[in-house]
């Protein structure tokens, strides 16, 4: 069982994946099943491992498909912190989805590319290789880039231009940071020390910068962000799974392995690369928060809002401190939760209310109340007040900033809170207070697209208000830095 977990686990996207490119696209019914019965049956795997891996088990699959190269896939307290939060989203999302889509055409070629994506993700997680990462990081930009140019119009096409422009060059540079690490060291397990006396720590430096960036483009640090705002056009789960699930994090969670599996906090620290990584992530913090300002269009300012706030999770690890470690950590799970609420949302108001931009989001608090609330749940969860799951974030990454004597961190913080209250608040404004133009008909939607919002609404509230519980978002991430991950 120890061997066959990981790769069932695979399985469960990879396969629905694959036959649903077969299913007719008049078989909706039979599709939806296939993809939501995968779905749950991930949601259980991954149950059962929970409490499984935090008493210490390791599950593991590992076979040499080339010399020298060995394919290892492996659960650990990491691995299955992002692989709960994808299988968790990824039901959540099959089931907006379908509601969202209905009985349009093509959706066979839709929902197979979806999974897809998600099983690509699910590989980037259990990778316990550098070999094995690379295979599944590339997977996931040939099975998104499908799902950005899904309405095949000279808009998405053009935005899944930019993405391949953006992300081919990266992978070339990720790869060769690869073949050039592993020429010097041999081949490079997550699960073992690295013997780096072969290089010097020049060439290291430069290794590490081009690990940044290969990852970099899909974790949106700038300049290497341009793509996810052209991103948008895709159909909203899409742009679900690209902030929330998939790519983004698929970035972060990159650099996180690189940092604490391949080189190590302490060895970048004494080739002096952690402050420029923290600069480099204040720097984007802060200037998606700006552009968000400037923003006319709904998903454009979230997609700005992503940048900036993905980069909350590469600024924890980059400070190093312990509380900056379990801030950075928890993020990747809090800004899920939060910013897949916006783009349900989003869509939502899209979908029922025709609404896309912000000066048309006026009284439509009144009109789509719950999702207007699930909307609110997540902007303060963003902002960071308390009781949400951001505030939780940031108190961590503040500490976390003095314990490592980098209180220009703090100005950071504060800046960037005040620019999203400075973004964000006005969307309230206008939702609650301010009266519609439009008729005032109630448009709720149906169950099926309000109910995932509700959810991840709420369990963003539950991550913050819970956040003292081991298995919370938050005791999970110090489970695992208290594994190996502090200084």
């Amino acid at each position: 069982m120890n061997v066959l977990l990981p790769m069932l686990i695979l399985s469960t996207s990879l396969l629905p994946a694959v036959l649903t490119f077969f299913i007719p696209d008049d078989r909706h019914g039979t599709r939806n099943a296939l993809s939501l019965g995968g779905a749950v049956l991930k949601l259980g795997l991954v149950a059962f491992m929970l409490s499984e891996v935090a008493n210490g088990a390791i599950y593991e699959t590992r076979f040499e498909f080339a010399p020298g190269l060995e394919f290892l896939l492996r659960v650990d307290a990491l691995s299955l912190l992002f692989l709960t939060l994808s299988a968790v989203l990824w039901f959540l999302t099959n089931i907006y989805a379908i509601a969202y889509f209905g009985k349009k055409p093509e959706l066979s070629r839709f929902f197979g590319f979806f999974s897809l994506c998600v099983a690509a993700t699910t590989g980037i997680a259990l990778s316990g290789t550098l070999i094995s990462f690379f295979i599944f990081f590339e997977l996931l930009t040939l099975s998104t880039w499908p799902l950005v140019v899904h309405k095949r119009n000279e808009t998405s096409f053009a935005a899944g231009r930019a993405y391949l422009a953006y992300a081919m060059p990266a992978s070339a540079v990720l790869l060769a940071a690869i073949v050039w690490l592993e020429s010097a060291v041999g081949p490079v397990a997550f699960t073992e020390d690295v013997d780096f006396s072969s290089l010097d720590d020049t060439s290291l430096r430069i290794i590490f910068a081009m690990f940044i960036v290969g990852l970099g483009v899909k974790a949106a640090l700038i300049p290497l962000h341009g793509w996810l705002p052209l991103a948008m056009v895709a159909p909203a789960p899409v742009s679900a799974l690209l902030h929330a699930v998939a790519v983004v994090k698929a970035g972060a969670f990159g650099i996180m392995r690189i940092t604490f599996d391949v080189f190590g906090i302490d060895r970048l620290d004494d080739l002096g690369i952690t402050t420029p990584l923290a600069i480099l992530a204040a720097a984007t913090i802060l200037w998606g928060s700006i552009q968000a300002l400037f923003q006319d269009n709904i998903k454009k300012l979230l997609a700005y809002s992503t940048i900036s706030q993905v980069s909350y999770i590469i600024l924890g690890i980059a400070l190093g401190g312990p509380y900056a470690v379990i801030g950075g950590l928890v993020h990747l799970v809090h800004q899920g939760l939060m910013k897949i609420t916006l783009f349900f949302c989003a869509g939502a108001f899209d979908e029922q209310a025709g609404v896309t931009l912000i000066d048309e989001l006026n009284g439509l608090g009144g009109r789509m109340p719950w999702t207007a609330s699930c909307f609110t749940v997540g902007v303060l969860g963003m902002i960071g007040l308390p009781p949400t799951a951001g505030f939780v974030t940031k108190i961590y990454l503040g500490v976390g900033a003095l314990q490592s004597n980098a209180e220009w961190v703090l100005v950071v913080l504060v800046a960037s809170t005040l620019l999203n209250a400075a973004y964000f608040l006005p969307l309230i404004y206008r939702i609650w207070i301010c009266d519609s133009a439009k008729d005032e008909q109630p448009v709720e939607p149906s169950i099926l697209l309000t109910g995932p919002a509700v959810v991840t609404a709420s369990a963003s509230l539950v991550a913050g208000m819970m956040a003292g519980s081991a298995f919370s978002p938050l005791g999970w991430a110090t489970l695992i830095a208290e594994r190996g991950y502090l200084p």
